[in-house]
């Protein structure tokens, strides 16, 4: 999703793993993890001791202090441990140091800045039915937006096609690192997703194309193309010929539990309904987006093990997101459901820290006890665990990618930012020596903030 341009060295580093598809194997295998394979490799790291920090981990549920060693692009210990003679040690003078952020909800890539109609890659609105699509087939890499957003503390973004359409098309999640293609960005074996929608923009936009023009035709519709997809799933389970079809193969592919659905939904009745469907078709929905209505059934959340990805405090902007509480987010963890913050937005993204705050506040103003270390869940960890990479990424625990975030504050202030973001070891983002991406869109474009040359 980003191009950014970062010491040439490091970047030509981590291009140099690019290798094509094959294009043959793919047309001859129905197996798609042949076809866009990730070539993503973490850029060179050192051996790195953050000493004298205070740490939130995304698992315990309170702050800890000690320190935290970086070796191979992993973290090797938090709190104590042995320390290698040629580890480069930083002591952060008590500062915050965190889990990298995970936007579960982003569209960075497919409608980037500048926002201009040829850059709206987002929304394949000519049928409610575009299973067959692919997010990353629409990314930008080049897109400025994702140099702000690892500025934000962000390192792992889940770009969704709109959602214009009952079955929207394949989500892909990204490393926010720097490459010149989106296969260089893709996050290495993360499971494929499937973004769908509900509500009011399918029958919005296609009541008067046809249908589905009401919220039972949304429903008629999902039913109808699962019935086609369980059909299509017997034919290719039973091996032999079969015609070959992107749209069914995708939802066979959910059946299979090989990819996770991803659902805008606003209304709790909505969702509660979409869980049967689920259930009259043996799928899983992973995560519901935007759910200003979560609040109602966190519950029913928790008992079908479903996140639920929200706003902090957006709402009342269309009928279906009247209902919204600023307390959803906190509401739905206390219920023990899986909660957490999302952006849809390319300013939101930049601040996430700061909706996180804004909701946990919010929630302990109305009695909660929420402890700031737990609430980092949404941010990280729960995100991790519901993108299927919580083995790799989301908390600060030995053996897991070294996704970093160093804040300058408590990142629960509005004054807070990120002073180091680490990826997989490497420091992409450096305040205090001036270090960031720029997407090459940038390359000889004035910098204001510097002047203008």
């Amino acid at each position: 999703m980003k191009n950014y341009l970062v010491p040439l060295t490091l970047t030509l580093a981590a291009l140099a793993a690019c290798q094509p598809a094959s294009e043959n194997k793919a047309a001859e295998n129905s197996d798609k993890a042949l076809a866009f394979p990730s070539t993503y490799s973490p850029q060179p790291s050192n051996t790195v001791l953050l000493k004298n920090a205070k740490l939130i981990d995304g698992v315990s549920k309170e702050i800890r202090e000690g320190d935290l060693l970086v070796a191979d692009g992993k973290i090797a210990f938090v709190g104590t441990g042995e320390v290698p003679d040629d580890a480069t040690e930083i002591d952060v003078e008590g500062r915050f140091v965190t889990p990298g952020i995970i936007d579960i909800h982003s569209h960075l890539g497919n409608y980037p800045t500048p926002s201009v109609r040829a850059h709206g890659d987002g929304n394949e609105a000519t049928s409610p039915i575009t299973s067959e699509v692919d997010a990353e087939h629409g990314v930008w890499p080049q897109d400025p937006g994702f140099d702000e957003a690892l500025q934000g503390g962000v390192t792992t973004l889940h770009i969704l096609p709109g959602s214009a359409n009952l079955f929207g098309g394949k989500g892909v999640t990204l490393r926010n690192v720097p490459s010149r293609t989106v296969q260089g960005m893709k996050f290495p074996d993360a499971p494929e997703t499937l973004k769908m929608a509900c509500g009011e923009n399918p029958k919005r936009v296609y009541g008067a194309k046809g249908g589905p023009a009401s919220r039972m035709g949304n429903v008629a519709g999902y039913r109808k193309n699962w019935i086609k997809a369980a059909e299509y799933k017997a034919k290719r389970d039973k091996g032999g010929d079969y015609k070959r079809d992107l749209q069914l193969e995708t939802l066979a592919d959910v059946l299979d539990g090989k990819i996770l659905v991803n659902m805008h939904c606003y209304r709790a009745d909505e969702m509660v309904q979409i869980l049967d469907i689920a259930k009259e078709f043996d799928y899983k929905v992973t995560t519901f987006h935007h759910a200003v209505e979560s609040y109602k059934i966190g519950d029913i959340l928790a008992d079908n093990d479903v996140c639920s990805a929200m706003w902090a405090d957006w709402g009342s902007f269309k009928m279906e997101s009247y209902d919204y509480i600023r307390e959803n987010v906190p509401f739905v963890h206390a219920a023990g459901a899986c909660a957490m913050i999302h952006s849809d937005d390319e300013n939101n993204v930049q601040r996430l820290n700061q909706e996180v705050a804004k909701t946990w506040s919010d929630g302990n103003r109305a009695g909660l006890d929420i402890s700031k270390a737990e609430a980092w869940q949404w941010l990280s960890t729960n995100p991790a665990k519901a993108l299927g990479i919580l083995d790799e990424t989301g908390t600060l625990e030995a053996g897991k990618r070294a996704d970093i975030v160093v804040w300058n504050g408590d990142p629960f202030s509005a004054y807070a930012r990120p002073d180091k973001v680490m990826i997989d070891g490497a420091i992409l983002y450096d305040r205090e020596t001036g270090l960031k991406p720029k997407s090459d869109f940038r390359l000889g474009h004035a910098d204001l903030s510097e002047g203008v040359r």
